[in-house]
């Protein structure tokens, strides 16, 4: 059983068609190492050929239609699975269009469907511009939601992860003047069970240390800086450790992410956004990978944006899609290894 799944491909999704998606998976694969596990694309084969034509990006593409054939494909060139939902519209490079969203949406759903099936190991999405998806056809503030409707409305939990630091935002996209009315101990809890669970399924870490960051600076100075940490984080933190989880905090951040203060936990949960990206982002800005947490299926992505800014030049770095496949990876064997163990 381990190792069928670990002959796997990896899907990786479309993601935004007028952002740097297909050029850093052209380029994954024209930089693949020992390493680099086995992938395919969601996507359209004329269009990553046009891609790399553009770029000089050393990658013959090919098409195909049955996952049995990716593994072999690999070998020689990029496999790319045809997306469900041609794009209809001409796309330009830097300039998203709602007109593309069908595609865009249907290749994540495709890629769900295969890890399902079996027909590959784990998923990567490619980043998307969730501004010009239609609310109709996305009703959700990103991946992370939709992947939790995929599959059956669960909640799953959002980490940042690089060599050295694992980061998990209890509130995420939101102003920071509406982090602490929403910040609440129920948010704090169901994070850390879900992050606890995964590092020992995902990870491998048995007994998985979890340090959970002060909201206000010196970690609230006793009140005189701000209540949550009593009000709010404290109940979590006892709560967790009802439940028999390691757990410390709340911790000032100022003084949570030095080199050896990292040495102390597996995971790091924070309270908001820019808490948890700012030290991650610091230590490896290019190598960060987005684990979604909770889920039944294996889900990265690369930690950064669509890069419309970037997406006509050709200088998009691939190192964190490589990362995310690499990790993807990772966490598919030690599933793989609970499940041949049980």
């Amino acid at each position: 059983m381990k190792k069928s799944f670990l002959r796997r491909p990896i899907a990786v999704t479309m993601g935004e068609p007028a952002g740097i998606g297909g050029e850093i998976a052209l380029k994954a694969w024209a930089s693949r190492r020992d390493e680099t596990p086995p992938f395919f694309v969601i996507d359209d084969v004329a269009r990553l050929e046009a891609l790399a034509v553009r770029f000089g990006i050393d990658c013959p593409v090919t098409a195909v239609t049955s996952p049995d054939a990716i593994v072999s494909a690999y070998q020689t060139a990029l496999p790319v699975f045809p997306v469900a939902r041609k794009i209809e519209s001409a796309v330009t490079l830097g300039v998203p269009t709602a007109e593309t969203g069908t595609a865009v949406i249907a290749s994540i759903k495709q890629a769900v469907d295969l890890v399902n099936a079996g027909a590959a190991g784990a998923m990567v999405t490619n980043p998307i511009q969730k501004s010009i998806l239609r609310r109709d056809e996305f009703p959700y503030p990103g991946h992370t939601e939709y992947l939790g409707h995929l599959a059956g409305n669960s909640t799953p939990v959002m980490m940042l992860a690089v060599d050295g630091l694992r980061v998990v935002p209890v509130t995420v996209h939101m102003a920071i003047k509406d982090v602490a009315q929403a910040l609440t101990t129920e948010a704090i809890v169901h994070c850390g069970r879900i992050t606890a669970s995964a590092l020992r399924s995902d990870f491998g870490i048995q007994s998985p240390r979890l340090a959970v960051a002060a909201l206000n600076p010196h970690a609230g100075e006793n009140g005189r800086m701000g209540n949550e940490e009593t009000s709010v984080i404290m109940p979590a933190i006892i709560q967790l450790k009802e439940e028999g989880i390691h757990v410390f905090g709340p911790a000032p951040a100022d003084t949570l992410f030095h080199a050896s203060a990292r040495q102390q936990f597996d995971a790091a949960l924070c309270m908001y956004h820019d808490q948890a990206l700012i030290p991650l982002k610091t230590i490896d800005f290019a190598g960060g990978v987005n684990v979604t947490l909770g889920l039944p299926f294996v889900r990265t992505s690369p930690d950064h944006g669509t890069a419309c800014d970037i997406a006509a030049k050709g200088i998009a770095d691939p190192s964190s899609l490589l990362a995310a496949l690499r990790m993807a990876q990772v966490i598919a064997t030690h599933r793989a290894e609970a499940l041949h163990n049980d």
